[in-house]
C-alpha cells in the first residue's frame, strides 16, 4: 500500500466527473497512486515517471473492488477499459502498453499537486486550465446533477444514456437505484450494443418484469442461439412464441419470414 498524500481542489465536486461513479473512482485511484517523485521510480527497464502509473487493467478490476449488501462486488475489465478511454478522450490521462502492464500518465499532474495552483480564488478555471473542448462544455452544463443527465459528444455515451433512460423510466419502478445493476447493463451494453440490449430491455418491459433478471435471461437465450441482429432476435422470439417447448433455446439457423410469421415486432 502506497503512503503519503495527494492533493486535489474541491472544486472536482461541481465537474462532470463526480457524477461518474466508476469513472470518478478510476481516475482518483490513478492519481493517488500516480509517482510523486520528479526522479520517478524504475520497475524492470521502465521508468516510471511523476504522474505516472504502472497497473494491468485486470489489477485495476481488483483494485476497486468494493462491497454492495454485504457481497463483494467488482467491476468487469470491459468498464474498466471503457471509461479509462472515455478519460483519455477528454485528455485526463493518457496510456500505454508495455510489457509489464499499462502505464497511465495523468495529464497536467503538476498542477494538480502544486499547492501555488491552489491559492487563486478562480480554483474552477485552474482545474480546466488545459481548456480542453470537453472540459469547457462540462463547465457550461453546471446543471448536470447525476448519470442520468449526463449528454455527450461521444456517440456510445450517448446511447448508454438512452439505455439507462429506458431501464430507469420503465424497469427499475419499485426497485432501489443499484451500483451492481449499472455495471451490469453497462457489461451488456458493451457486448450486445445498442439496439440489442434496447430491444430485449422492451420484452421486459412488455411482460412488466422489473430490474434486470429477465433481460439477462433473453439475452442468455440469445446467445445460445446466436442472435448477431435485430432482424435475428425477432425471428428467434417468433420461433420462441410458435414452440411449444417453453425450454426452447438453440434456433439456429434462423428461418427467412414466411406465411406463419404473425407480423409482431415485439415492440422492436
Amino acid at each position: 500500500m502506497m503512503k503519503g498524500a495527494f492533493q486535489i481542489s474541491r472544486e472536482i465536486f461541481e465537474n462532470q466527473i463526480w457524477q461518474d461513479i466508476p469513472k470518478f473512482r478510476i481516475f482518483f485511484y490513478i492519481l493517488g497512486n500516480a509517482v510523486f517523485s520528479h526522479e520517478g521510480v524504475k520497475k524492470g527497464n521502465i521508468l516510471i515517471k511523476r504522474g505516472q502509473y504502472l497497473r494491468s487493467f485486470r489489477n485495476l478490476a481488483n483494485d476497486l473492488e468494493y462491497v454492495e449488501n454485504r457481497a463483494i462486488k467488482k467491476y468487469s475489465t470491459s468498464v474498466i477499459k471503457r471509461k479509462v478511454d472515455q478519460l483519455v478522450k477528454e485528455e485526463r490521462l493518457k496510456i500505454e502498453d508495455t510489457e509489464l502492464g499499462t502505464l497511465f500518465t495523468v495529464v497536467n499532474y503538476d498542477k494538480y499537486q502544486d499547492l501555488s495552483n491552489y491559492k487563486n480564488d478562480n480554483l474552477e478555471q485552474r482545474w480546466n486550465s488545459d481548456g480542453t473542448a470537453m472540459e469547457r462544455r462540462e463547465n457550461n452544463n453546471k446543471n448536470v446533477n447525476n448519470v442520468k443527465n449526463v449528454s455527450s459528444s461521444n456517440n456510445s455515451d450517448a446511447d448508454f444514456a438512452e439505455i439507462m433512460k429506458f431501464y430507469r423510466e420503465n424497469l427499475q419502478k419499485g426497485i432501489s437505484e443499484s451500483l451492481y445493476n449499472y455495471e451490469l447493463i453497462q457489461q451488456w451494453f458493451d457486448e450486445w450494443g445498442k439496439d440489442l440490449l434496447l430491444a430485449a430491455m422492451k420484452l421486459s418491459a412488455q411482460r412488466e418484469a422489473k430490474g434486470t433478471a429477465f433481460i439477462e435471461g433473453v439475452l442468455k437465450n440469445w446467445k445460445d442461439a446466436g442472435v448477431n441482429n435485430l432482424e435475428q432476435a425477432r425471428q428467434y422470439q417468433l420461433q420462441f412464441k410458435q414452440s411449444s417447448n417453453k425450454s426452447f433455446h438453440n434456433v439456429t439457423p434462423f428461418k427467412p419470414k414466411e406465411e406463419d410469421d404473425d407480423g409482431y415486432n415485439y415492440g422492436f
